[in-house]
């Protein structure tokens, strides 16, 4: 059966595709490099520029993850609100993490310049404002605190929206630009001179050592460092009780009528985010929220309606030219996780990018080179992917990691939708019992039917169906795996086994 993507993004549809080739046996590099998305390449850019030579082993196709599915704001304005990473990170704390987000940005800036990279790449202001006295209230609050850390940030109530609002917080400078044009650009010159890019090459295992070993289902490959530039690092448990996955949707809309270039956030819970784009000459507002927990919402699909009937509320469109949805991963205390891996000598990771992955995965390819050459970096401290911060996230810690406990009795215990395949639409996908277990039972239009083992391969959680995007989602770790069991998402390594139904 197909499976591909269900909904492509307008950064997929507007780029043509690269093919690279697969391992094709055993390899020796300096570096490895798991992920071929915009922390991955990055890092394996900028280890190239330095001399080492690199080799990028990509699952599937290279930017056909999270990267691919962005809004890709490049912003100084972060998910933590700069008066929440004041309290828990002190006035130092929050100060590096606006000043490394600026530095990402001017980094995307200077590769885009010398390069000569043709992605669209824009200055403009980013907007986070109040609509009720409420959120005003709390608005002020974070001006005064982003000002605190260092952001040319100011209060206005000159806000370029179609609709009226109580304020805003406004930052100058921050950017927007086509993340696939950007990032195919330094997909295309990283093989050669001893570094490669390889596709279709799924990991299945890492070893840390001297060297260190990596191996794939096509050969392994051995180098004195890996790093895991993966949504989430691959089966690494401790760190995944300080992860957690969330889906968030996304559409673009060509515009039919004036909205000012620049990036707009509300203060809803969760919040909506807004941008444009003008894209092969045509300029689209881009509009992502509704996030909800990954495999606890039942009627995916209906995030799309209800971002879709927003978008048409409040902006100059006529219609919606392109859906897609993407997974972010929220971290423990609010800052991504970046550096040497907990427990490992050789082996880094770079996850919990929450909202930001476009800002957080390049500041990540400049903290992971730095510490891989032995180069200092003002940053690595304050990411660093081995902290304890008790008092920050502490409330977000027990509740998210009680919710997992839950889920994995719960799911077990839960009624089934049904016991016969008829009781499974086409189209559709549902957890049947058979026999006495449980089975996740999809079946193809045509009638033609699937079944797997519900159990995730990571930690044995029940995945649960996804109708937007057509996927058995985990709702403990946030793996997913297509309508057959093939692994979409990490941090499960293996494919959920097919089951035999009983004909009848």
């Amino acid at each position: 059966m197909n499976e591909e993507r269900q909904h492509k993004s307008l950064w997929t549809v507007t780029t043509l595709p690269r093919d690279f080739p697969s391992l094709p046996g055993d390899l020796d590099v300096d570096v490895a490099i798991i992920g071929g998305g915009i922390a991955g390449l990055t890092t394996a850019w900028l280890l190239k520029r330095a001399g080492k030579k690199v080799a990028v082993l990509e699952m599937h196709r290279v930017l056909s993850g999270q990267t691919g599915q962005t809004t890709a704001h490049l912003t100084e304005l972060l998910d933590t609100p700069y008066a929440t990473l004041l309290k828990d990170f002190g006035e130092k704390g929050a100060h590096l993490a606006a000043s490394s987000s600026r530095a990402a940005i001017e980094q995307i800036a200077s590769l885009v310049e010398t390069l000569a990279i043709d992605c669209g790449f824009t200055r403009v202001p980013g907007f986070r404002y109040a609509e009720t006295d409420a959120e005003l209230r709390d608005l002020l609050h974070e001006v005064s605190a982003a000002r605190q850390a260092g952001l040319l940030a100011s209060y206005t109530k000159e806000v370029p929206l179609p609709f009226p609002v109580k304020g805003a917080l406004r930052v100058e400078d921050q950017a927007v630009f086509h993340p696939r044009q950007y990032l195919l650009a330094l997909a295309d010159r990283i093989p050669g001179d001893g570094c490669h890019l390889f596709e279709n090459t799924q990991v299945v295992d890492i070893h840390d050592g001297t060297p260190c070993r990596v191996v794939t289902e096509l050969g392994t490959v051995t180098a004195k460092a890996v790093v895991e530039a993966t949504t989430t690092p691959l089966n690494r448990v401790a760190m995944h009780t300080k992860l957690y996955p969330y889906r968030t949707y996304a559409v673009a809309a060509p515009l039919d009528g004036p909205l000012e270039p620049g990036q707009y956030y509300d203060s809803r819970d969760p919040y909506h985010y807004v941008r444009t784009q003008r894209v092969d000459g045509m300029s689209y507002v881009i509009v992502g929220g509704e996030d909800h927990k990954v495999g606890s919402e039942e009627d995916t699909a209906a995030r799309f309606a209800a971002l879709e009937a927003y978008t048409r509320d409040r902006f100059p469109v006529k219609r919606i030219a392109h859906r897609w949805s993407g997974q972010i991963i929220e971290s423990a205390d609010g800052l991504p996780y970046i550096g040497r891996n907990v427990g490992s000598r050789h082996v880094y990771v770079a996850t919990g990018f929450s909202g930001t992955g476009m800002t957080f995965g390049t500041l990540a390819g400049m903290v992971l080179s730095d510490l891989i050459l032995g180069n200092q970096n003002p940053y690595a401290a304050l990411y660093d992917a081995g902290r304890v911060k008790p008092k920050a996230g502490a409330k977000d810690f027990i509740q998210e990691n009680a919710e997992v406990a839950f889920r994995f009795v719960a799911d077990r215990l839960a009624r089934p939708d049904g016991h016969h395949l008829a009781d499974v639409a086409p189209g559709e996908g549902k957890i049947l019992e058979v026999d006495g277990r449980k089975v996740a039972v999809y079946r193809e239009e045509d009638g033609t039917p699937h079944a797997v083992s519900p159990v995730c391969t990571h930690l044995g959680c029940h995945v649960h169906w996804n109708n937007a995007e057509r996927s058995w989602d985990c709702p403990c770790h946030g793996g997913r795996f297509s309508p057959t069991g093939r692994v979409l998402n990490g941090p499960a390594l293996k494919d959920l086994p097919s089951v035999k139904l009983p004909m009848k």
